[in-house]
């Protein structure tokens, strides 16, 4: 599978990458733009060019049937998304649990075009003690870029400024979606 993602993405849709994922066991992976639902087929993709699991949760709807199977054996694991429920701490758990977590997911929370990122992924870096590898999905240019791991410190708009600042220029499949 590593050989034929490798030539899907390299050969047929003549995409490249910037940088290379790091060799982490635990980390938060924050992916933008998120403007399509084509975005999640070239992250599986892509994990497979990186040879490395990455995880990432999704509405507990998803993961009933007749789909339900597919999001479990791509990595996912569902999430209670009502405000009544912790999430982050949830979450930010799993990382203790296990010798092994990479969790994937957008800032943006959507697929939409948004004003304010989310910052669920900035604390449960930050409540895990694990860095934040960003992961720029740029199909105006046909690349990925990676970020080096970034820890979260105690000045959350300095380094949502930076992280954001990673993304600049980067153009969702959606052109008009990206934030």
């Amino acid at each position: 599978m590593h050989t034929l993602a490798k030539f899907i993405y390299y050969k047929l849709l003549r995409w490249k990458t910037v940088g290379e994922f790091p060799k982490l066991d635990k980390c938060v992976v924050a992916i933008a733009p998120h403007t399509s639902w084509v975005d999640f087929f070239l992250g599986l993709l892509v994990r497979k060019i990186w040879n490395v699991e990455v995880n990432y949760v999704g509405k507990k709807s998803l993961f009933r049937p007749p789909f339900g199977w597919f999001f479990k054996c791509t990595g996912g694991a569902p999430i209670n998304r009502s405000k009544s429920s912790d999430a982050v701490t949830a979450i930010a758990n799993i990382f203790n649990e296990r010798e092994v977590f990479r969790l994937g997911l957008s800032p943006e929370g959507t697929r939409k075009k948004v004003k304010k990122w989310r910052t669920g992924f900035y604390y449960i870096a930050k409540m895990a003690n694990v860095p934040i590898v960003l992961v720029a999905f740029d199909y105006g240019k046909k690349q990925i870029r990676f970020s080096k791991p970034y820890f979260t410190t105690d000045n959350k708009e300095r380094d949502l400024l930076i992280y954001k600042a990673f993304f600049k220029g980067a153009v969702g499949k959606i052109p008009e979606y990206t934030s």
